[in-house]
């Protein structure tokens, strides 16, 4: 009976995980459209960051709201940054916005992160006053947590802010995000936040300091009961956090009444709890990596069991732990680390018996004596700034991630079911067997994105600026051309974002990290304008670049500074072309037919490279302006008429001249520009020259971002949402 209840259990949690991946397309339910003006309730999910508060509300009626206010001063931000908004109401005035969707099918969806909240959509205060405070439980909670974020801010060195913040109370809001990255190629991320295990080491640190004053068992197991839940809104609420208390929370409830209860029956009933009272709740990546490593512990203890070695035992929970979740980091984040199965034998231990009982110690001390609490952290200080260096160099070390790209889900399927299969055999000491029902669906994984007969040329959606992919068949070459980035203008400090956004991490990089691409054969920067190239040392952190093309006489220009320090650290070959450089790959040749001198002068000295694979021939010209239009129509009137596809000039706004597009007349163009820019890219009259003659345009800010798929003398074209679905 044991046995049975174990497998249904298993099941349950499982086949909850599995539903996920074929549940077809959820999307934000319609609702009645809101009223002229309402009352917003404040929950505890709220951030400030710049000039910008964002967080979820509820409404009168229950319905849950993102909600995006601006500042109109520093005092106004000043004033909530130092005020707990939880429990506080409002009467609003706004708009009710629908979520932009994603930049590319790899890229953070706001829909999908709505649904995952329970949230019914955005919307933009223009106006609000203060109603009440509604007294709660909850509120009171939120109050005493940003009380003491803000007494570690106060009381703490600068350097240790971030990881008491996160290791106490969950709060990750001022973690570097070198550091973060650092964490995440090693695999110890989890560590830098509050987990499961970082729960039953407080319970049982809290438990075992009520026995020591003589609190009985029992009155003690009571206080605990109250303490834990306390302790989940105080730590922000995480699922790690509430997937621990929630079991730990049944199991001793279960035996107070003389009921016995087995800890993977009450992960079950936990997971449908958490289920039932919000559904969205399947779709949050820290729900499902909790969940999913919790059962794998659960279900190996044959596997755990076999070592009295606590390395070798450290070694096998973690393998587990990795295994297990192995598809669904794939699935969510394109990569896993390699050395976290060795790292993690090293950093759990360390973090959770030395850091983060140093940090509870620490944090007490800070209430007691401020002086003997300095006198701590002058020991600790320097000692946790040597431990970041070394995590630092460690994660500069080579082959450090396994980056196959997003597999498809039927291979993710595959390799989660073969990895349950490999735990039987490991159970029953088939090792050889082990190996290749593993290595089978990882080799899959790996080959899949080289797989395609077709060239790729996708044109992303950057926003205001330019990025081009281009893929050959069976990933012979990857080439990219430009890659985004963002016009910053000097404004008030305060109004400045502590993590500010950034195209070619944010976009760039998982789009590349998602189709499997691992190298960049050549990159090239047409030109030394911030909307080209501020994101690319951002992708050169991430992607390994062979051969980097610039125009001649840019390499001085401010704006390349970043690029070309990274380039020279990572030792990456920097060459500048011109006009006259060409090559092929496969039936595909490409050249550079533009610009003819070393003199750099901006737009007009963009790179131009002309594409032609059997019948299809593209023209990509950066930020090419009248003058380099008419001196392409000078030189090379024969090869560019009657062009295929053509990626207008400086997106569609001085470029694209009449005699150009007569000349070339191409069966589709391409503009690259943001949705409603501010620069009106591109231009009307621009936009005519082309619909006037019954040309095909596309523009990345309306349609998202656009793929060219050639294929013999054929080619297609498919759009932002084909590819997203």
């Amino acid at each position: 009976m044991k046995g049975e209840t174990r497998l249904i259990s298993a099941l349950v949690i499982v086949s909850g995980f599995l539903s996920y991946f074929f549940i077809s397309t959820f999307q934000l339910t319609e609702s009645p459209p809101l009223p002229s003006t309402f009352q917003i309730t404040w929950s505890s999910e709220y951030k400030i960051t710049g000039q910008k508060l964002r967080g979820f509300v509820k409404t009168e009626t229950g319905e849950k709201l993102y909600v995006v206010f601006t500042f109109s001063s520093e005092e106004e931000k000043s004033f909530y940054e130092t005020t707990s908004l939880t429990g506080r109401t409002y009467l609003v005035q706004g708009e009710l916005i629908a979520p932009l969707p994603p930049t590319h099918a790899y890229a953070f969806s706001m829909e999908k992160y709505l649904i995952s909240k329970g949230g019914r959509g955005i919307f933009e205060i223009s106006s609000w006053n203060f109603i009440e405070e509604k007294k709660s439980i909850r509120s009171f909670l939120a109050t005493q947590r940003h009380s003491m974020k803000k007494h570690i801010e106060t009381t703490f060195p600068e350097s240790l802010v971030a990881e008491a913040q996160a290791l106490l109370i969950g709060s990750q809001d001022q973690v570097d995000h070198e550091l973060q990255r650092a964490y995440q190629k090693i695999g110890i991320t989890h560590l830098f936040a509050i987990s499961g295990l970082h729960v039953a080491l407080v319970s049982w640190l809290f438990f075992e300091g009520l026995l020591r004053i003589g609190i009985r068992k029992e009155m003690a197991t009571i206080v605990l009961l109250i303490i834990l839940p306390i302790y989940g809104v105080l730590a922000g609420g995480a699922p790690s956090v509430w997937r621990a208390v929630s079991v730990v929370e049944l199991i001793m409830l279960m035996r107070y009444a003389r009921w016995q209860i087995s800890i993977d029956d009450a992960l079950a009933i936990s997971f449908l709890c958490f289920v039932l009272l919000e559904p969205g709740v399947i779709y949050q990546i820290g729900f499902q990596l909790s969940y999913l490593a919790t059962v794998s512990l659960v279900y190996s203890g044959v596997i755990l069991r076999r070592s009295s070695n606590w390395l070798i035992r450290s070694f096998f929970i973690t393998f587990v732990c990795q295994l297990l979740v192995y598809p669904l980091l794939l699935h969510h984040f394109y990569e896993i680390s390699i050395s976290s199965f060795l790292a993690n034998i090293i950093f759990v231990p360390l973090f959770s018996f030395v850091i983060l009982p140093l940090n509870i110690a620490m944090f007490v001390i800070t209430f007691i004596s401020m002086p003997v609490a300095k006198a701590l952290f002058v020991g600790y200080e320097p000692l946790r700034g040597w431990l970041t260096k070394f995590i630092l160099y460690l994660q500069e070390l080579p082959f450090q991630l396994w980056s196959p790209g997003k597999p498809a889900i039927w291979l993710i399927c595959v390799a989660l079911i073969s990895v349950l299969a490999g735990f039987y055999f490991i159970e029953i000491k088939h090792y050889g067997k082990f190996a290749v029902v593993m290595f089978i669906p990882a080799f899959c994984i790996h080959l899949s994105p080289m797989l395609f007969n077709e060239t790729k040329v996708t044109f992303l959606n950057v926003g205001q600026g330019d990025c081009t992919v281009i893929e050959l068949p069976f990933r012979r070459a990857v080439y990219v051309i430009d890659s985004g980035g963002l016009l910053r203008f000097e404004q008030e400090v305060w109004k400045t974002s502590e993590s500010p956004y950034e195209v070619g991490r944010q976009v760039v990089v998982p789009f590349l990290k998602g189709r499997g691409i691992r190298d960049i054969d050549i990159f090239i920067a047409t030109h030394a304008d911030a909307d080209h190239v501020e994101g690319a040392e951002e992708i050169l952190q991430e992607i390994n670049m062979r051969e980097i093309h610039l125009t001649p006489g840019s390499m001085d220009k401010p704006v390349m500074r970043d690029l070309l320090m990274e380039a020279k650290k990572q030792k990456v070959p920097v060459k500048e072309k011109m006009q006259g450089t060409a090559w092929r790959v496969g039936e595909t040749s490409f050249y550079y037919l533009w610009p003819r001198d070393t003199l750099y002068e901006g737009n007009d000295d963009s790179i131009v490279l002309y594409m032609q694979q059997g019948a299809f021939r593209a023209l990509l010209t950066g930020d090419l302006e009248e003058h380099g239009e008419q001196e392409l129509i000078h030189l090379y009137n024969k090869l560019l008429a009657n062009m295929t596809l053509l990626k207008a000039g400086h997106h569609g706004s001085t470029s694209s001249i009449e005699p150009f597009v007569e000349l070339l007349r191409p069966e589709l163009t391409i503009f690259s520009a943001g949705l409603n820019n501010h620069y009106r890219h591109p231009h009307d009259e621009v936009v005519k020259r082309f619909t006037s003659r019954n040309l095909s345009i596309l523009t990345t800010g309306i349609v998202g971002t656009i793929e060219v798929r050639i294929r013999g003398n054929s080619w297609s074209v498919q759009k932002e949402k084909d590819l997203v679905q």
